[in-house]
């Protein structure tokens, strides 16, 4: 079975990294539908700001509104309930003894890709885009190219077909992630990923910084901080 490789399914948390890998596959592919996740995260408000960046970058990109399909959300509580991360239960953030920090929810971006492929399975879609970096990140090693290659591989021999795994921001510093949404859709996208997108671990909306919305504290919000500084010096 030979699937489309000119449709896209974005793995869009509602973040930053996810929109901008959205409007980067709008940019690319000739259909793009967007698949989000629930397993017990704390930060629940991105699945809230997932419809907002989507409504607004229809909205503001007619050219891309054509190619933007229906969105998909997936139950994936099983990540919540094998143990305790600082990512889904309300608990201190924190490095552990592995040299990682609390966040990390075993296997979620394996599961991730599992699901969204199983879902472009059915649905016809060769190409799964996803916000994995390996650059400016908080360690976690399911974020590495290495790690998703190997897992793409899987997928296409497990479901005897061949899946193409786009990770733009892969090797991109923050700062750099930024730029390449400036240059996808202008000051407007920009603006989008600042009032809309959610990435902070504490699902804080309260207060607007210069980034956007977020604790100020978390390893998240501290490595949005870092590249929208480094982003406006350059």
């Amino acid at each position: 079975m030979k699937l489309d490789q000119d449709k896209a399914l974005v793995l869009f948390s509602g973040g930053q990294d996810s929109a901008t890998c959205l409007a980067w596959a709008l940019s690319r592919y000739a259909h793009v539908e967007t698949v989000g996740f629930e397993y017990g995260q704390r930060h629940d408000v991105e699945l809230t700001a997932r419809q907002k960046v989507r409504a607004a970058i229809a909205a503001e990109f007619p050219q891309w509104q054509e190619k933007l399909g229906p969105d998909h959300l997936l139950d994936l509580s099983f990540l919540s309930a094998i143990g305790e991360t600082g990512m889904t239960d309300d608990i201190e953030i924190r490095m552990t003894e592995a040299g990682l920090p609390n966040t990390f929810v075993p296997g979620r971006n394996l599961a991730f890709l599992t699901a969204a492929a199983a879902l472009g399975y059915r649905r016809d879609f060769g190409t799964l885009v996803g916000g994995m970096c390996q650059t400016d990140y908080s360690g976690y090693p399911d974020c590495r190219e290495d790690t998703l290659q190997a897992q793409a591989k899987t997928l296409s021999l497990g479901m005897d077909t061949s899946f193409d795994v786009q990770t733009p921001l892969m090797f991109l510093t923050k700062a750099e992630s930024w730029h390449l949404a400036e240059r996808l859709g202008g000051e407007a996208l920009v603006e989008i990923i600042l009032e809309e997108t959610h990435t902070c671990y504490l699902g804080d909306r309260s207060t607007r910084h210069a980034y956007g919305y977020g604790c100020g504290q978390c390893p998240a919000c501290e490595l949005r901080q870092k590249g929208w500084l480094a982003y406006r010096a350059a």
